[in-house]
């Protein structure tokens, strides 16, 4: 305890964030060992934790770098597709699903990141709306090139059609692989809770390191002035573009995880309402904050499941309870009130471990 005391307050807050983490998933682990969990709460593991890897992925341009971006969607459907192309391929080199799931994860995550860089060296030079709006068009640029997408595997290779699946001419044995507004079928489901927390904890990882890093103080100090970081030599587009692209490699991973959990997706999955529904998770947490990202997450990916029983008024409640908590969020009083509550519960552990006795050498206390 004296030890996780002495260490600096990021370091602390970081170690807080991975424990809780990994408690929640044992907890979970537990729970579905002795019989406690329904069938649609088993059924939600994964998407739960692709959509904190999509909210802490978020979190690194929107809370860290201070960005607006409205096409996260757009890189996690880059991974989906992708991870379903290079599974496909993979199925007749690499035995092991496990392997061929982490394999195409990693292919996901660079086709990802590849996009990154491709939409984020021009666009990393706007701000503002106008990111957003740029942004927000590339995602529904990648979604109507995918509705528009035929492509085909057969023993000579990948075959790619823009107009329909006739057109991809393929021999014997051929199969497609992603069949335009129809998307890809017959996936392999390898994706599974355990997984998930896996690439959860490599999310978390990935995104704390960049932020202790120089390049993380770089790309706050670009946040919170740019006129200043400009003064003393720091290149705003570079560490904004390394965070966007940085982003986009890990939503393109937590895309992956997602396609490999069905056994079809399509592109209309991947559209504005998804995108924003994963900035909701960012705002609601708090901006920055990546604690706040996972537990909004997971709370809000599953109450509209446990409100279906109200028909009708499921997301007429869904609205009103995210109305309720930004308004409690933004409360000055309230949060002085949890932060005066949060200060006396750590002055009162503090005073308990100076009073608890010490023991000397001979073995009695001091």
């Amino acid at each position: 305890m004296k030890m996780f005391k002495n260490l600096d307050k990021t370091t602390r807050s970081n170690l807080i964030t991975y424990a809780m983490v990994i408690v929640a998933y044992l907890v979970m682990q537990e729970l579905g060992a002795i019989g406690a969990l329904s069938s649609s709460m088993k059924g939600q593991l994964v998407p739960i934790t692709t959509y904190i890897c999509l909210a802490i992925s978020l979190n690194l341009v929107v809370g860290i770098s201070g960005e607006l971006s409205l096409g996260h969607a757009g890189f996690m459907s880059v991974g989906a597709f992708t991870s379903v192309v290079a599974m496909s391929m993979l199925q007749s080199v690499v035995a092991a699903p496990i392997v061929r799931f982490f394999l195409g994860c990693a292919i996901a995550g660079v086709a990802a990141a590849c996009a990154g860089i491709l939409i984020g060296i021009p666009v990393m030079r706007l701000q503002g709306d106008y990111l957003a709006i740029v942004t927000l068009a590339f995602g529904e640029i990648i979604k109507n090139l995918l509705n528009n997408l035929w492509l085909g595997l057969d023993a000579n290779g990948l075959h790619v059609s823009m107009s329909n699946a006739a057109a991809l001419g393929l021999g014997e044995g051929g199969k497609i692989l992603i069949n335009g507004p129809q998307g890809a079928s017959g996936i392999e489901r390898i994706s599974n809770f355990t997984l998930g927390f896996v690439l959860v904890l490599f999310t978390l990882f990935v995104v704390f390191n960049l932020v202790d890093s120089r390049s993380g103080r770089a790309i706050m100090a670009v946040r919170d002035n740019r006129i200043a970081a400009e003064s003393v030599g720091i290149s705003t587009t570079k560490y904004r573009l390394m965070a966007f692209v940085v982003s986009a490699g890990l939503a393109g991973m937590a895309g992956a995880l997602y396609a490999m959990n069905f056994n079809s997706i399509v592109p209309s999955k991947f559209d504005f309402n998804n995108s924003i529904n994963i900035l909701v998770f960012v705002v609601l947490g708090g901006m920055g904050n990546i604690r706040g990202g996972i537990i909004s997450a997971t709370l809000l990916t599953v109450l509209p499941e446990k409100l279906r029983f109200l028909g009708s008024f499921r997301m007429l409640i869904y609205a009103v309870v995210l109305i309720l908590v930004m308004l409690v969020s933004n409360n000055r009083q309230l949060n002085s009130a949890f932060d005066m509550l949060k200060d006396k519960i750590l002055k009162r552990r503090s005073d308990d471990d100076d009073d608890a006795p010490t023991q000397t050498a001979e073995g009695g206390a001091a």
